[in-house]
């Protein structure tokens, strides 16, 4: 369905905050950092996205909330009582969601990519994890991970256990995979661009809204359609801004020239 945006009311794209890592105060003032940024968009904001991996883990048990996060928890809540829509896409890192958000924050869950369309413009937003060519490893592990039965069975470990045996594999997979995402691998390479490139030949998009890639990434696909990787908020602090007519990926912090551009 199409929706037209408000005169002066835009839509922000926002991922992986991994809050919880690498220590509790680091993760703290980064928590404070986004929610200083949610506060300065609402008056603008017709919709927020946090397009996967809010948390660096996330596992709802039946009556516990995992500690911590308050003060976004709080933010989050504040922008649904304004009527501001909240749309979340589950992230590799949180993807054990069942209705605490929905019912909380009446915030849209998603667990694949969507489609979405203002002003006339067609979005395919997700989070990014599994998509494209290669890394059938992890893909076997999502759908392990995804499992019904896999999700009860954690829940079965008191939370004291299950949450710091995920947090310990949450950090081992970080360690191994940070120096790739730091670099662009070029577009026959960028798994994410050969995705968006495929599903061009079915049908248009004018923009692919990722994250999971890490680096922030604003691609030309065709004359008129861009890839975008919305990079994450552990060192780049970049987010994208729909206005209506164009988007633009931006960062809160001043890396804007760390921003991949290919035009």
């Amino acid at each position: 369905m199409s929706e037209i945006l408000q005169n002066g009311k835009k839509v922000y794209f926002l991922s992986d905050f991994h809050l919880g890592v690498p220590t509790r105060q680091e993760s703290l003032v980064r928590e404070k950092l986004i929610v200083q940024f949610l506060n300065e968009i609402k008056d603008s904001a017709a919709a927020v996205f946090i397009v996967g991996d809010m948390f660096d883990f996330w596992y709802e048990y039946k009556h516990v909330v995992p500690r911590g996060y308050t003060r976004l928890l709080g933010k989050l809540a504040e922008l649904s009582d304004l009527g501001i829509q909240l749309h979340f896409f589950v992230g590799n890192h949180d993807m054990w969601m069942t209705s605490y958000f929905q019912q909380e924050f009446n915030m849209n869950v998603y667990f694949e990519p969507q489609d979405f369309e203002w002003n006339g413009k067609k979005f395919l937003v997700g989070h990014g994890d599994g998509l494209g060519p290669g890394d059938k490893g992890y893909k076997r592990l999502k759908k392990i991970f995804r499992n019904p039965f896999c999700q009860w069975a954690f829940g079965l470990l008191p939370p004291g256990i299950g949450m710091g045996l995920a947090n310990y594999f949450s950090r081992r997979s970080r360690a191994k995979t940070s120096h790739i995402e730091e670099k662009f691998l070029g577009e026959e390479k960028e798994w994410l661009i050969l995705y968006s490139r495929k599903v061009l030949q079915e049908k248009k998009y004018d923009f692919f809204i990722f994250g999971h890639r890490h680096l922030p990434i604003d691609h030309r696909l065709n004359e008129n359609s861009r890839y975008i990787n919305l990079g994450e908020w552990m060192n780049f602090f970049t987010y994208a801004v729909f206005d209506g007519n164009d988007v633009q990926l931006l960062s809160y912090q001043n890396q804007e020239h760390k921003i991949v551009r290919n035009y």
